[in-house]
């Protein structure tokens, strides 16, 4: 029996044990954290937190003021796979950013300041499935083969940022692809648009928010949905011709004209050659006749 006192043996490994555990167990500075999840909403961030677990499955860093996400950090976090960094200050500097956590099933990179999305800026995410990079209003341009790698993916959003295009093979080459949002951006319905405007009418991806999918230019088509404006656009651009098809057309009657003349002056020539030669060796033939 032990003095009194004095702990038991088994209540000293006990306590021994929780000190160890509790050195082992780290949470970021001004974040909560609970099993397999760090939760820093709000604490107005200005960097990437340090001390994450290594085990960490799901991280929230939304509404902070974070502009850049360290490639190295993250790696660290290789079972990580949900990120939300929604309502930062995060630009265009984030190819090769995920590199290293390839087992990323949810991205959320809304509301904040990206410009371009390029095929280096997912790639490595092989297992994404929703990617969420709405109201991000400097975003104009997202490369055709931004998505090659993500062919997992299900649900996109684009919604409400500055794009004015989006090329049909960007989203139609997705197997998996079943929600796409394109609301409220200002699209530029022209010809060379027709192509995603008859894709988005024959897939059977789910388009949120249909009523706000409108064209913004031209004129003549501003706030018309996009489906609708279809048969117009089937009309004005297999049918209308422009100003550079008229002189495209110019050029090819000329051309054919002028093809045309040369080739009967040709001939004209050759028969004219022909003929005077024909005629010259008749008259040798007579005159030969007639010495014999």
């Amino acid at each position: 029996m032990s003095p009194p006192g004095r702990p038991r043996p088994l209540s000293l490994v006990f306590l021994f044990g929780m000190g160890m555990a509790s050195e082992r167990i780290s949470c970021p500075s001004r974040c909560s954290c609970q099993y397999l999840e760090v939760n820093c909403t709000g604490q107005q961030l200005l960097e990437f937190p340090a001390d994450i677990p290594l085990d960490t499955r799901q991280l929230i860093l939304v509404a902070n003021n974070i502009s850049y996400l360290p490639a190295v950090e993250l790696s660290f976090l290789a079972d990580l796979v949900y990120l939300d960094c929604s309502k930062n200050l995060l630009g265009d500097d984030l190819d090769f950013t995920f590199i290293g956590v390839t087992k990323l099933v949810y991205l959320d990179l809304s509301f904040n300041n990206l410009t371009q999305v390029t095929f280096s800026t997912f790639s490595h995410l092989l297992s994404l499935v929703v990617l969420k990079i709405s109201d991000n209003p400097n975003l104009v341009a997202v490369r055709k083969d931004a998505f090659t790698n993500n062919t997992w993916l299900r649900h996109l959003d684009v919604s409400r940022t500055g794009l004015t295009f989006l090329d049909t093979s960007t989203v139609r080459d997705l197997p998996n692809l079943r929600f796409l949002g394109l609301s409220d951006n200002l699209w530029h319905c022209n010809c060379s648009f027709l192509d995603f405007i008859t894709w988005m009418t024959e897939s059977n991806v789910h388009f949120p928010d249909a009523d706000n999918i409108t064209c913004y230019t031209p004129e003549r088509l501003r706030a018309l949905r996009m489906p609708a404006v279809e048969v117009q656009l089937h009309f004005s651009c297999l049918t209308q011709l422009y100003k550079q098809d008229y002189v495209f057309l110019c050029l090819v009657g000329f051309c054919i004209f002028l093809a045309g003349t040369t080739t009967a002056w040709l001939a004209g020539i050759c028969a004219v050659t022909y003929e005077a030669h024909a005629s010259k060796g008749g008259e040798e033939e007579e005159e030969e006749g007639e010495t014999a």
